[in-house]
């Protein structure tokens, strides 16, 4: 039985307050509709995505699509008035006799795999689910006049989330009978109820699966999207075999890990760091080096720029040179990484990958400049992302939990070791991320 992905992206969001329709807007790099729309695309259980979309912006859509390759997109329509007839032309598009179909507001951009998952499964027990979170508030039954009329027991009630799920004869039925009603929903499963024609499942929702609503929400988002945890699902590393991989920062720690693992899938791996005389601060001996490798082996598939240094210290305290060294190496050193890597990745249609730290999403004492270079490269990244997706480069930024390298060693001594990463493992998360198809993306390893 198939599963369809239907996305209803044709509000004009008059509440938001912007020109363009809150799906266009972009956060944490890429607009709200890419970032739901990725979801249900790499999502295993989804086969088809349908987006309904409002008909000023059509265009706008096909184009912001296209850049990002999704393979899935089967439709496009032009969405109604209302939600409620939006909805209804992407489920009467679907024309096999039965399937299953997920109903999801575009504007919720956190939808996590697991919901859509529980969504798609409960559908093999019943004909309709709706998503929903306790309510922490108490909700109040109030009159035109602005009293309270009424004060529901709190445990009985829920916030009610998308993806909404049916099988798709009954939502077809549903919207029929809803067509010839003068009654008005503002959801599917309010159709589903209002005409009895099933049980409604409950799947538990998510905090973090907010609807961008509000100019506050975009702020919100924003800083979910800092701390998601993103489940790359595994790929297989022997895909690396005869790709070209070079590795600044490759002398040790994570890096060193890194080329040896890649060795071992049998990439042709070049490594490089201030030990053999490449300095990332240096770009000159950046595009040297790279245009040495791809002398040798006509073409690059893959770039990492793991080398960082570290200097615990009170700003006012800090020499300015050791200030400078650490910018340039941490922040300058993807800059010139980025710039000498770009041609070459973009004959490749290759990866690049920078690491960046837990301390990227607030400064701490003694990690000021080190902090505020973390989070320059997640702004980097992202921002490159965008720049770069129409020439087929994926950028994203590793985000490892505590790791046992040498630079943690002489920064804080010996530390439980069951309280570290291995370099082993960021290595290994890493080179997974190498041959995902995410781009823009913080991947945490914790």
């Amino acid at each position: 039985m198939k599963t369809y992905a239907i996305l209803l992206a044709s509000g004009i969001g008059e509440r938001i307050g912007s020109d363009l329709p809150k799906q266009f807007l972009k956060i944490s790099g890429r607009t709200i509709l890419e970032h739901s729309v990725g979801v249900f695309e790499h999502n295993g259980s989804i086969d088809e995505i349908i987006i309904v979309v409002n008909g000023q912006f059509v265009d706008l859509c096909k184009k912001i699509l296209d850049e990002n390759g999704f393979k899935k997109i089967g439709k496009i329509l032009v969405g109604g008035e209302t939600r409620q007839i939006s909805s209804s032309i992407g489920v009467n598009s679907i024309a096999d006799g039965e399937s299953k179909v997920l109903i999801h507001d575009a504007v919720r951009p956190l939808i996590s795999d697991r919901i859509i998952n529980e969504c798609v499964a409960a559908l093999d027990r019943y004909d309709a689910v709706d998503v929903a979170i306790p309510t922490a508030d108490t909700i109040l039954g109030v009159s035109d006049a602005m009293t309270v009329e009424d004060v529901p027991p709190r445990q009985l009630l829920m916030r009610g989330q998308t993806p909404q799920a049916f099988k798709l004869g009954i939502i077809k039925r549903a919207h029929s009978l809803a067509a010839s009603s003068t009654v008005k929903f503002t959801d599917d499963c309010g159709l589903v109820k209002a005409f009895n024609l099933a049980e409604i499942h409950v799947v538990q929702g998510e905090e973090g699966n907010i609807k961008i609503t509000h100019p506050i929400d975009l702020f919100i988002a924003d800083k979910l999207f800092q701390i998601k945890h993103l489940s790359l699902p595994d790929a297989d590393l022997r895909q690396l075999a005869n790709g070209v991989l070079v590795i600044f920062g490759s002398s040790s720690g994570i890096g060193k890990a890194i080329a040896d693992l890649a060795r071992q899938y049998g990439a042709k791996t070049y490594g490089f760091s201030r030990a053999n005389g490449v300095d990332v601060r240096n770009i000159a001996s950046i595009q040297r080096t790279l245009g040495e490798v791809y002398s040798r082996e006509k073409c690059i598939n893959f770039v990492i720029n793991s080398a960082g240094i570290l200097k615990l210290g009170n700003l006012n305290d800090k020499p300015m040179a050791e200030i400078r060294d650490e910018v340039e190496t941490n922040y300058f050193g993807c800059i010139n990484v980025a710039r000498a890597s770009y041609d070459y990745l973009k004959r490749s249609k290759g990866a690049l990958l920078f690491f960046t730290s837990s301390s990227h999403t607030r400064g701490r004492a003694s990690y000021a400049i080190y902090s505020s270079t973390k989070a320059a490269i997640v702004n980097l990244g992202q921002a490159l992302s965008e720049e770069w997706i129409s020439d087929g480069i994926r950028i994203n930024m590793m985000n490892p939990a505590r790791t046992a390298t040498p630079m943690r060693l002489s920064n804080f001594g010996e530390e439980p070791p069951t309280t570290l990463l291995s370099p082993q493992l960021v290595a290994e998360k890493s080179l997974h991320t190498l041959l995902q198809d995410y781009t823009g993306q913080v991947i945490d390893i914790c």
